[in-house]
């Protein structure tokens, strides 16, 4: 006798089992059904589910009158997220859409455990994602999209795993944040990158100094290196294509003024 069924179960299968030896070969057109490879079928027998199991794939018997069944997909199902409103942790307003992909992994608990599964999911998906995103500030929403994708995922997966379902992944689609939001947003970087300029520049102009101040006592100590440097800068100026008139002097007339200049 099959279990939980009851004497009366029993003699309504028995009765049905009878029918379908009485009216063969026109019954088995009614009670054989095909579960395609990536189905299962969940078969319940006067209310109760056969075997505590799925049946499939390929062909499975069900019997007229006492037997029902319902088949389940099982291949991967991608659920759109619609945009949801939510506020950060920093108080700024954002819209947030995304993409959830999962599957079923048992027939027999997507079926007893819950209404529609998939209305389920898509569901607890939504509000996964107002919660964890709520705990986040703009910066790392922005920032930590993929880390973000998993926290939802990990939430999923253990809240659906009654429902036989497995979350397989979970992206962050876009990321809308009020016009005056990314206006100011886009002056702050401005103003930061303004700032990093003039640092440099005034990097640049100390390094320069520095530069200047050590190749000064160079030439001071070496009085052939500044003439030296004087032709150099001539041939550089004579090699250009401008209307300059450079006029030589000698180095050693800006000497003597100096010279004089000091006893003076």
């Amino acid at each position: 006798m099959q279990e939980g069924i009851g004497v009366c179960g029993w003699i309504l299968v028995s009765l049905s089992f009878l029918m379908v030896l009485i009216t063969f070969p026109i019954s088995i057109w009614a009670c054989i059904k095909v579960v395609r490879e990536y189905e299962r079928a969940v078969v319940f027998r006067l209310g109760r589910i056969l075997s505590k199991k799925a049946k499939g794939p390929g062909m499975i018997l069900v019997l007229p009158c006492t037997d029902i069944f319902i088949k389940v997909d099982l291949r991967t199902v991608t659920c759109k997220i619609p945009p949801q409103e939510l506020l950060t942790r920093d108080a700024v307003t954002a819209q947030v859409d995304g993409v959830v992909h999962y599957k079923i992994h048992s027939a027999v608990s997507a079926v007893a455990n819950v209404t529609d599964v998939h209305s389920a999911t898509l569901l607890l998906a939504q509000t996964t994602l107002r919660n964890v995103l709520g705990t986040q500030s703009l910066a790392q929403l922005l920032a930590g999209r993929e880390e973000i994708a998993h926290n939802i995922q990990a939430a999923l997966s253990s809240a659906t795993e009654q429902w036989g379902v497995k979350v397989t992944r979970v992206e962050i689609k876009d990321i809308r944040i009020p016009m005056a939001m990314q206006r100011a947003m886009a002056a702050e970087a401005e103003a930061a990158r303004e700032i990093g300029a003039k640092v440099v520049a005034a990097e640049g102009e100390m390094n320069a100094s520095k530069a200047l101040q050590q190749a000064s006592m160079v030439l001071a100590e070496s009085p052939a290196g500044l003439q030296l440097r004087y032709l150099q800068i001539l041939t550089t100026v004579a090699a250009q294509n401008n209307s300059t008139i450079v006029f030589p002097l000698p180095i050693n007339m800006f000497g003597s003024l100096g010279q004089k200049s000091t006893g003076g």
